[in-house]
Order: structure tokens, then C-alpha cells, then sequence
């Protein structure tokens, strides 16, 4: 490698796709194909190939903000820092701490995403911070802890999948939202494996299916129940797994018969031939896989939902086996490690719980402050926002775009403009931005170094390859200045090391335990698996973590990194695993490896066992009537990102998908008299949104589609549910009811 070429990550989704920098001819960079990278071998998508787009100050901001006289006008750094400084120090003395709100964002580094927990609950002392990536998996993270006793999106390498026997991919559109991920099917479908796709749309990924299965959104609970009520009543549960490594099988089981064949079929629409036919598919296999996406997860019943589909793979033993178990496919780029290290509502750096008071014992000395200063648990993301105006008087927000990407979206943009105050850090001026009373330029991807932790639980590097332009800070020194403004003068370092230094002591004994990675390790391997503790050094002396036995969440040996999770020899592999496995270290020097594969001899659970949770089917939050008497479904298109506030501002992006639109049913266009391309009305009971009809037979009848990256009148998320899971507070995206109508002209 040239000291001319960069090796580093993609910007966009929680693939985290290697590519390479070089120098490009009239100044920035450009991409090059980096082969070495184990999840994407090279290959990169159109959001990934034209990235260095963005580090353009055609598209990107390089200056501050302030509002003055109604108008954002440019301003020096000192200005602007001290307006955010006394926005928040006014309403922290009018209103209390918890009157001060924090907004993050699922693609910030850990380094960044760590230093807004810490400045949220240390400088501000409120208890009002949580992220956008509660939008992306927080139910399959909270059906995960229920089952297995801890939440990793994949327990095991993608580069497992490929190995295994079938793969039951629920609600995922990978052709779409992670195309280098694609391969992976691919290759298990030439090795001889078989794919089910779930999902209400024939997408270009349920192309590739063996077996498609297009339930009515909103129902994929029922399915999971149906196809688990014929393992039983077939005989294929592993009756062996169930007796030995579980527990709660009795109530799951009853919870499941009650969902019969027919029953199910009514419910979803799928035929009781196609349940068959994926009960078979799933457990005549050696091994099999279930993975999830939004699609289950995006729902009021979300946690449930995603429990429903464990439930099936832990009846047929699939979790904690080679080349077998579930998975949840994270979406955002830094979606998993952003919620491990402190930004989520209730949790602490190490993926710890708030409410533990080791956890907060532990957290508040790496931080030198009094555990019973440390607020306790605030509002979910949905809620948080929801509350702004009222209770929240001022909003710190960084690296989101709530206007556009939040349920009820008009809502949550009237309660934007609610706010006393409004600061925004971003890298573009986006929709929420241009609500703030300040707007603080920050540093991208290709102009500092953090880490990143991707779907598989792989810790990474991002390298700097330039510098920002003039005028331009990092998050980490946005964060430094407000500190000192506010009077915390020490503990919010610049250096994006220093911050993982203190990170790495913060998660020690923690669930993600990160205190065995330095960015050396990480600079010289393609990434290491948490949990990762830390061992002794290359030289025999203890590597220090700042952590001690009592911290270990005060278990003799923790089992999340005892022997049996994947720690125990070359590439995690344990006594009994595949002896064929790809090894992923092997811990020379005395380093611990990581741990690529979680769970195969003992999950994270007091007695080491998976827990059955019994769950029963329920309607979606709102069901179509004579008002409002179809289904919107959301979900993404392969040209753009999000929001859109980046990949909007890209041209070759915005040729490919230049705007909103409304997929429908054939049948449904007749009924409203409306032609391809022709523009429609689509209803909810939140609000309006106006598009082209694209009309396909690869949607159900009764169900319309629209991507949500866009603002304005076609704004998908006007429409959505914010109706909350119970668990995990994740939002309704998923499904609701409107009516569709089609645009006359007077």
C-alpha cells in the first residue's frame, strides 16, 4: 500500500464496504476497489462509488450559521459555539436540566457518538438524549436481549451465509439497500442453498428467492407463528437443543398452536401449501438461517415480531451452531456501534444498562464524576421528539434529519420550530437545519479518523485521507468548545484516539466489550469482533482497561466472553464448531481474537440457556377501514440514502432516482382511474403526500409503496404511524392505512 492510498470504509450503510482514497487529478479523492475487505471483496454500490461527491463545498457546508433577523447568515466559530453555549446554559437555568434535549444520529463514529452520551449526561445533565437509530433495529435488538441475552445484529460473519442450507431473509430488500451484500445469497443459492424472501413486494431480492412469500404488511407475526405451529405438528423440532439449551418452550409452543394453517393463511394472505413448502425448505437442511430487516422489525408489534421468527430458529436449533441461527441485519452505517457506547436513552458506554448501578459505578469513575450524578433513563426517539417545545425547551442535534426522516413528520417539524432553541451540527444543510437558530459545519468521513462497527459486529477504522475544508470543525472539537463554554474545561479530548482510549476503559466488563481493541489492532487486521476484553499485552504486561473483576456486571466469569461464546480458539470457533470455518485471528501475542461467532456453546443468559418468549399474533396499530381502506408500506430505492440529505445533493444519484413516487397494483389503478406516471393523492390520518404512480404487478392489491428520502409533498413519512412498540419504542413505519386518490385538474 502507497502513503498515497487510503484504505477505509463507505460512508452509507452498516456493510461498512472497504474501498480505497487516492488523490484525484484537480484535488480531493477518488474511490478505488479494495479487495482485501472480507464483506464487500471490492465491490460497491452507486451510493458508495460517488461518494467523494460530497466532500465538494458545492454541496456541503464550511461555514456557521446564525439566525439573525429571521435569516441563517454566515458567522465565525466564537459566535456561533457561544449562541449554542447560552441557548442551552438560558434553558438549562429557566427549566432544569431535562428541559435540554440531545439528538443523535446511527452514522456517527463511536468516538463521536460515545463523546454525546458523555456530554449530554456530564455538561448537560439531562436525562433527554437518544438517536435515529432507534428508527433502524431497536426491536430485534430488544427481541435479542429477550432471547439470547444479548443483542449483536449478525452473532456470526456474513461470510457464513453462503455455507449454510437455507435462508429465510424477512423483510429485506438487499438488492436495494446493500447490494454488495447480495453475493452472499447468491453464492449460497450455487453451493446448492435455498432462499425465502418475505416481504409484501416481489422486490429484485425476492427475484432471487426459491420461494417468495408476499404477506399483508403488518402480519409477518402471524406467519412466524404459523410456520413454527407446523414444526410442531410435523415433527421437526430438535427436541435434543430444545431439552438442553433453552428454556420457556412450553408457553412458546401453546402460544404457537393456537395459530393454525388456515388461521395463518387468512391472516397474511400466504397460502397454506406455500407455509408448507417453507417449513420444509427451512428444516430439511443441516443448517438454516433466519435473517431480518426493517420490515418485521418497523412495526408497533415489532419485538414480538422479530421473537417470533427466534422462537422458529431456536425450536429447529439453529441459534449458537455453526453456519446456523438468527440474525438482524443493522441498516445505518454505525447503527450497531451507535447504540452500544451511550447515545441511546438507557443506555451507557459497553451496551450497559442506565438503571444498573455497577454499570454507573463503573461509567462514572472512567469519567471522574459521582455515580448519583449520572440522570437515569429519558424518552425514546419518537417520544423525545414529540415532547420538543413543551417539556424540551432546546435541541442539540447532530447527524440527523428528523423533518424528513421521523414518523408523523409534519408534527415533528411543527415541534422543531416549537423550540426555544435550535442547534444543528451537520455536513449539509439539510431539511432540519434549516430550522436552527445556529448550524454548526462538521467534518465527513474521508476528513477524520474513528471507528465504525458494522452489521457483523466487526470494529473498524475510518482513515482521514484530507483534511476539511477552512472553516469546517470536527464533532469531537463542536463538542471540546460547548464543554469548555459550559465550564466542564477536561474529559472531551479532539483526538479521535484519545476519545477510543477512554471508550475501550468505559466498555470494559460491558456487554460490548471493546477494551482488547487499540487503533493499532485495528490498523493491521480487517476489523475485530466484539466482545473483544482486553488480555495481556504482546510484553506480558496486563493491558489496562481501568476495569477489575467487580466491574465484570458482578458475574464470577462474564459469559459473554466466557469460553463458549466464540473466544476460544482460532477465528472464535469453540470445541464441536465447523472445523472448515474461516478463522478471523488468532489471538497471537496474547491478544484476545474477537469474537466473530457468538453463543456456540452457552448464550449470554444467567444459566446459559435461549429464552422462549411466547408471542401472539395482533393487529397492526391501525387497520384499513371504509375511510381509509388500504395499506402504505415504506422503504428505501437503491440510489438514495435515508433522508436523502446527502445522496439528494448527488447528480448521478438524483438521474437515477429523481423523486418520490407511488407504487400501486394494476387492479388498484383501474379502480382509480390512474395511468403510469400519473400524479396521486395518498391519505393517512396524519396528512397528505403527492407523487407518480408507478404501477406493477410486483405489489399485493391492497397495499401501496412509497420510499421516504425525500421532503416536500411527496414526503413518505407525513403519512406513517408514530404508534410505538411497547419494548423497544420503535415507531409503526411499516404499515398504515390511507386511500389513494388520483389528481384532477380543474
Amino acid at each position: 500500500m502507497t502513503a498515497s492510498v487510503t484504505p477505509t470504509h463507505c460512508p452509507y450503510c452498516a456493510l461498512q464496504c472497504g474501498m480505497n482514497l487516492t488523490p484525484a487529478p484537480g484535488g480531493g479523492v477518488e474511490v478505488a476497489e479494495r479487495a482485501d475487505f472480507p464483506v464487500n471483496r471490492g465491490a460497491l454500490c452507486g451510493k458508495g462509488r460517488t461518494a467523494p461527491a460530497l466532500l465538494s463545498s458545492r454541496v456541503r457546508l464550511t461555514s456557521p450559521l446564525v439566525r439573525t433577523g429571521g435569516v441563517l447568515v454566515p458567522a465565525g466559530w466564537d459566535e456561533a459555539l457561544s449562541r449554542v453555549a447560552e441557548g442551552l446554559a438560558r434553558t438549562r437555568a429557566d427549566h432544569g436540566p431535562d428541559a435540554c434535549g440531545v439528538f443523535g444520529g446511527g452514522g456517527l463514529t463511536n468516538e463521536k457518538a460515545y463523546a454525546l452520551g458523555k456530554f449530554a449526561r456530564v455538561v448537560l445533565g439531562t436525562s433527554q438524549i437518544d438517536y435515529n437509530g432507534r428508527f433502524c433495529m431497536s426491536s430485534a435488538a430488544a427481541a435479542g436481549v429477550r432471547a439470547f441475552g444479548l443483542d449483536r445484529g449478525l452473532p456470526f460473519p456474513l461470510e457464513d451465509v453462503p455455507r449454510t442450507g437455507c435462508v429465510i431473509l424477512v423483510g429485506s430488500n438487499l438488492a436495494e439497500t446493500m447490494p454488495p451484500a447480495l453475493r452472499f445469497v447468491t453464492e449460497l443459492r450455487e453451493n446448492g442453498g435455498t432462499l425465502i424472501v418475505v416481504d409484501p413486494r416481489r422486490t429484485r431480492t425476492a427475484e432471487q428467492a426459491d420461494l417468495h412469500l408476499a404477506p399483508r404488511p403488518g402480519t409477518d407475526l402471524a406467519l412466524a407463528l404459523g410456520m413454527l405451529h407446523l414444526v410442531v405438528a410435523e415433527g421437526r423440532t430438535d427436541e435434543a437443543y430444545v431439552r438442553d439449551r433453552t428454556s420457556g418452550w412450553e408457553e412458546a409452543r401453546a402460544a404457537a398452536m393456537a395459530h393454525w394453517p388456515e388461521y395463518v393463511e387468512r391472516i397474511t394472505g400466504v397460502s397454506v401449501p406455500e407455509l408448507r413448502a417453507a417449513v420444509r425448505m427451512f428444516c430439511e437442511p443441516e443448517n438454516a438461517m433466519v435473517l431480518t430487516a426493517r420490515g418485521p422489525e418497523q412495526q408497533s408489534k415489532g419485538t414480538d415480531t422479530v421473537g417470533a421468527w427466534i422462537n422458529l430458529c431456536l425450536a429447529t436449533g439453529r441459534p449458537g451452531r455453526p453456519l446456523s441461527g438468527y440474525g438482524c441485519l443493522t441498516g445505518q452505517g454505525n447503527g450497531q456501534g451507535g447504540r452500544e457506547h451511550g447515545q441511546k436513552a438507557d443506555q451507557l458506554p459497553g451496551y450497559r444498562k442506565l438503571t444498573d448501578p455497577a454499570a454507573r459505578r463503573h461509567v462514572a469513575e472512567v469519567w471522574g464524576v459521582d455515580p448519583a450524578s449520572l440522570p437515569g433513563p429519558g424518552r425514546s426517539a419518537y417520544e423525545l421528539l414529540d415532547a420538543l417545545g413543551t417539556d424540551i425547551r432546546s435541541l442539540l442535534l447532530t447527524g440527523s434529519n428528523p423533518v424528513v426522516s421521523a414518523p408523523r413528520a409534519a408534527h415533528v417539524e411543527e415541534r422543531l420550530r416549537s423550540l426555544d432553541f435550535l442547534a444543528v451540527a451537520d455536513v449539509v444543510l439539510s431539511e432540519t437545519a434549516a430550522l436552527a437558530d445556529v448550524v454548526l459545519p462538521v467534518a465527513q468521513w474521508a476528513e477524520e479518523t474513528g471507528t465504525t462497527t458494522n452489521l457483523e459486529g466487526r470494529v473498524l477504522l475510518r482513515r482521514r485521507a484530507l483534511a476539511p475544508p477552512e472553516g469546517v470543525r470536527s464533532d469531537l472539537e463542536v463538542l471540546h468548545g460547548l464543554a469548555a463554554l459550559l465550564g466542564v474545561e477536561k474529559g472531551f479530548p479532539t483526538d479521535p484516539e484519545e476519545v477510543f482510549e477512554e471508550l475501550r476503559r468505559a466498555s470494559a466488563g460491558g456487554p460490548a466489550d471493546y477494551s482488547g481493541i487499540t487503533y493499532r489492532r485495528l490498523a493491521e487486521e480487517n476489523g475485530v469482533f466484539w466482545p473483544c476484553p482486553a488480555r495481556e499485552d504482546p510484553d506480558g504486561d496486563a493491558e489496562d482497561t481501568g476495569a477489575g473483576p467487580e466491574d465484570r456486571q458482578g458475574l464470577p466469569e462474564n459469559p459473554r466472553t466466557a469460553p463458549g461464546t466464540g473466544g476460544t480458539g482460532p477465528g472464535g470457533t469453540s470445541p464441536g464448531a465447523d472445523p472448515d470455518a474461516p478463522a478471523d485471528g488468532d489471538g497471537s501475542g496474547g491478544h484476545h481474537p474477537g469474537t466473530p461467532r457468538l453463543f456456540l456453546d452457552r448464550f449470554a443468559t444467567e444459566d446459559g440457556r435461549a429464552r422462549f418468549v411466547p408471542v401472539s399474533h395482533r393487529p397492526a396499530a391501525e387497520e384499513p377501514d371504509d375511510e381509509y381502506p388500504v395499506l402504505l408500506t415504506t422503504g428505501r430505492v437503491v440510489a438514495q440514502y435515508q433522508s436523502g440529505a446527502q445522496t439528494r445533493r448527488v447528480d448521478e444519484l438524483n438521474t437515477a432516482a429523481p423523486g418520490p413516487f407511488v407504487e400501486m397494483h394494476p387492479r388498484l389503478a383501474a379502480r382509480l382511474g390512474a395511468a403510469d406516471g400519473d400524479a396521486v393523492t395518498v391519505v393517512s390520518r396524519r396528512g397528505r403526500a403527492v407523487a407518480p404512480a408507478r404501477i406493477t404487478t410486483a405489489i399485493r392489491p391492497d397495499t401501496v409503496f412509497m420510499p421516504f428520502h425525500w421532503p416536500g409533498e411527496g414526503r413518505a413519512n407525513t403519512l406513517t404511524n408514530p404508534a410505538l412498540d411497547p419494548v423497544s419504542r420503535m415507531p409503526e413505519f411499516k404499515t398504515c392505512a390511507v386511500r389513494v386518490e388520483a389528481v384532477r385538474e380543474d
